[in-house]
């Protein structure tokens, strides 16, 4: 095992010891070890994949990645979908969103190839998820999506857009600009998903939201998710749905099937060594730790890696492309620890996450969420740990 420094390590670390947060003591919300697991809790869906009235080599591809049983979102949204309902999806993250919107609206484009969809969402990891989750849904119907993220070349962008693509996935920052490069007509799309909307709003897209909402045809299927539906979110969903139909599966925040703990550190000097005894455990088997800087989370990446763990960073000095890769490699088991600043805090499905660990502590109740909501997903007990 790699002997440090430990003098050497702590000055690094001075630097960029977190912020004093005010707001949000992670130890007095979390008053007990205990945990509800999703089987104590079970949901009983009233439809299969196979009795939905969809494409069948979409039910081949559904088999293929492993679904058996449609979580509650999906259960519920997919029929008022295939339907052309416009849809208000309430609901964490974490229970299969995506495919909820995705699998119908691949059928719909296998009926009818010119109809064309148009997905926005906040972040470009997310963006990025679903256009991977497109490619394994369609595999073999010949329908094509295209990419539409900042970081990236524009003018590959404009290119796959000339192809005239079925689905446009994309965040507003670049859905805005190729809009003003006339290269994106909204008008032409008439199914619209806005993905993640509380979050957008939180990070200021409220005006392009509003914006991209008058550019979009009167007649059209809209489709809306968030986990919360309040304040300014209600701003954009007024203008946005027709007589929609809601669907709220939404869970108590503190996501039952999540065991909450704190890892206490008295001696700020042995808070590394705590980390480290917690990652040699064999149950620590894949790990998102979250630290509050770009800088703090490299540094902590750098150590660990000099300790001998398998561990990778992304943070907002990572190119995107890079970023991608790393987070590629993290799905697939590639790396073991992957550490990250709050840009991963939100919208990313990575399975089988065992733990997340909040090295530096959350700034707010809705960022803990928003963190912890890494793991636990769609019926999978996961471990949540903060040091106080």
């Amino acid at each position: 095992m790699y002997r440090h420094n430990n003098n050497r390590f702590q000055r690094n670390f001075s630097h960029s010891r977190p912020r004093p947060v005010k707001s949000f003591d992670p130890s007095n919300l979390i008053r007990n070890n205990t945990h509800t697991s999703a089987e104590e809790k079970s949901y009983t869906p009233v439809n299969s994949f196979a009795s939905f009235a969809i494409n069948n080599i979409l039910k081949i591809n559904i088999l293929a990645r492993g679904y058996t049983t449609p979580t509650p979102i999906q259960d519920q949204t997919i029929p008022l979908i295939l339907e052309g309902k416009d849809v208000i999806g309430i609901a964490n993250t974490g229970t299969g969103k995506t495919a909820a919107f995705l699998l119908p609206l691949l059928n719909e484009v296998a009926k009818n190839r010119s109809k064309k969809v148009l997905i926005i969402v906040p972040t470009r990891e997310l963006a990025a998820q679903i256009k991977n989750e497109f490619l394994e849904f369609s595999r073999g119907m010949n329908i094509y999506c295209a990419l539409a993220i900042g970081g990236v070349s524009i003018f590959r962008q404009k290119s796959d857009l000339r192809r005239i693509p079925n689905f446009v996935i994309g965040t507003p920052g670049r859905i805005k600009d190729l809009i003003e490069h006339r290269s994106l007509d909204l008008s032409t799309f008439g199914i619209i998903v806005l993905d993640e909307v509380d979050q957008m709003v939180d990070i200021g897209f409220i005006t392009s939201i509003k914006y991209f909402i008058s550019l979009l045809a009167d007649k059209r299927q809209s489709l809306f998710f968030s986990a919360t539906v309040d304040g300014k979110v209600k701003e954009i969903l007024a203008g946005f749905v027709r007589n929609p139909v809601t669907v709220s599966v939404k869970k108590q925040d503190m996501l039952q099937n999540i065991k909450h703990d704190v890892i206490r550190v008295s001696d700020k000097t042995r808070k590394i060594e705590q980390l480290h005894d917690l990652l040699i455990q064999k149950e620590f088997e894949k790990v998102l730790i979250f630290g509050r800087t770009k800088w703090g989370v490299q540094r902590l990446s750098d150590e660990l890696l000099k300790r001998g763990f398998n561990a990778d960073v992304i943070h907002g000095n990572k190119r995107q492309s890079q970023r991608l890769r790393i987070l590629d490699k993290f799905k697939r088991n590639e790396i073991q620890i992957l550490l990250a600043t709050d840009v991963a805090s939100r919208g990313l499905d990575i399975s089988n996450v065992t733990h997340v660990i909040n090295y530096d502590p959350p700034e707010s109740y809705e960022v803990y969420i928003h963190r912890i909501g890494r793991t636990g997903r769609v019926n999978k007990v996961g471990t949540a740990l903060t040091f106080v």
